[in-house]
């Protein structure tokens, strides 16, 4: 699909980017004219990730004027592994913090606005329509979805990437009345164990590089009007292989129009439609673990790689697996008789999952908020 370029305000290029662009500007598709779209564009990244890191890189070196950044976590040394946009020394940092502070010394001239938090149903609506274009570097179905009907609501141009082990995929949603979106991509959620994230599954580090400049550069030819973008066709790409293949992606025309905003965490989990959990704050639990640690059983259901690099003081690890073939049921009912049971993964996801499987033993547990993400972030370890 032929690409219509971002309309924006004219503010010109100075002589220092003149020089810093020149690249650029000897392109004749680019030129001065494409370069100062850049410069007036704005582009909010969601997810300061594996995805996350080198679009942003490249995206400031480009010269996209305003960047936006949304992400709640803090940096951890097994990012460093992918997530080139931030140092060792950014260890225990927020991670939007990280990467404003490598954009800034890579482009001064790029302005950073950032946000730490997680996009939610409440505030979406509200940071995505202050951008040209939504860059999706999420790593969960319910942000996907939350981050897609927002563009459609917002008719916001929409750059999707996702990644797994040793594959990777891309495309663009939502440049026009007849681009698809994310919902004609997986029209509904899969099973939450069925996509494991990359702590569970593991990710060759080059690969979100390779899919986040994918990304970068659908969004540098959506400002600046040329090429063909992605919008109708999925790429994906197997490193292993080292072979790229194009699937056709078309808009369901019959889709029912989307107005609001729905709960995505909900929506995700529909496979256990009666099932709601009952939910401790890291906090919370923090001090009854103070008060009454005889009494307490806390369940780490990550695998052991996770359990080995970080885990809460006094949990058991009991991967998830064990809970779904059967094999630690016996084990989980002797630990948790007549005392309380509390169960995390890493944000909470599969923490739920293993909370629905133990319920048909007649086994209850109580959910931890957000994880060890949020257990780290209190700073209780």
């Amino acid at each position: 699909m032929s690409i219509q370029p971002i309309k924006n305000t004219n503010c010109t290029l100075s002589s220092q980017e003149l020089k810093r662009y020149s690249r650029h500007l000897s392109l004749p598709e680019i030129g001065v004219n494409g370069q100062e779209k850049l410069k007036n564009s704005s582009v909010l990244c969601i997810g300061c990730g594996g995805l996350g890191s080198p679009l942003l890189v490249y995206l400031a070196a480009a010269g996209i004027g305003r960047i936006g950044i949304i992400d709640p976590d803090l940096v951890e040394e097994s990012n460093l592994q992918r997530q080139i946009i931030h140092k060792t020394e950014s260890i225990g940092k927020a991670k939007v913090n990280s990467a404003r502070s490598s954009i800034k010394a890579l482009n001064p001239f790029c302005s950073v606005e950032t946000f730490q938090a997680c996009l939610t149903k409440s505030n979406a609506l509200e940071i995505i329509k202050q951008f040209d274009i939504i860059c999706d570097c999420s790593d969960n179905f319910p942000s996907r979805y939350l981050i897609n009907d927002s563009c459609v609501i917002l008719e916001k141009p929409h750059i999707y990437g996702a990644i797994s082990k040793f594959e990777g995929q891309a495309s663009v949603f939502n440049i026009d009345q007849d681009s698809p979106n994310f919902r004609d991509l997986v029209p509904t959620p899969p099973p939450m164990n069925l996509l494991p994230s990359c702590s569970e599954a593991g990710v060759m580090g080059i690969l979100p590089g390779i899919i986040g400049i994918i990304q970068a550069t659908e969004t540098i030819k959506i400002i600046t009007g040329i090429g063909t973008s992605l919008s109708g066709r999925l790429l994906v790409f197997n490193a292993l292989d080292m072979k790229f293949k194009e699937l056709n992606l078309k808009k369901e025309s019959n889709r029912e129009k989307i107005k609001n905003l729905i709960d995505y965490e909900t929506f995700c989990s529909e496979k256990m439609p009666d099932f709601k959990a009952i939910n401790i704050s890291p906090k919370k639990l923090n001090d009854l673990m103070e008060k009454d640690p005889e009494n307490t059983i806390l369940l780490d259901v990550r695998n052991e790689e996770e359990y080995l690099i970080n885990s809460i003081p006094g949990s058991i690890l009991i991967p998830l697996v064990n809970i779904q073939n059967g094999d630690a049921i016996k084990r989980i009912e002797e630990l948790s008789k007549n005392k309380i049971l509390y169960i995390h993964c890493k944000t909470g996801q599969r923490s739920l999952e293993a909370i629905y499987i133990l319920q048909k033993y007649g086994i209850k547990a109580i959910n931890i908020e957000g994880g060890i993400n949020s257990w780290n972030q209190i700073k209780y370890l």
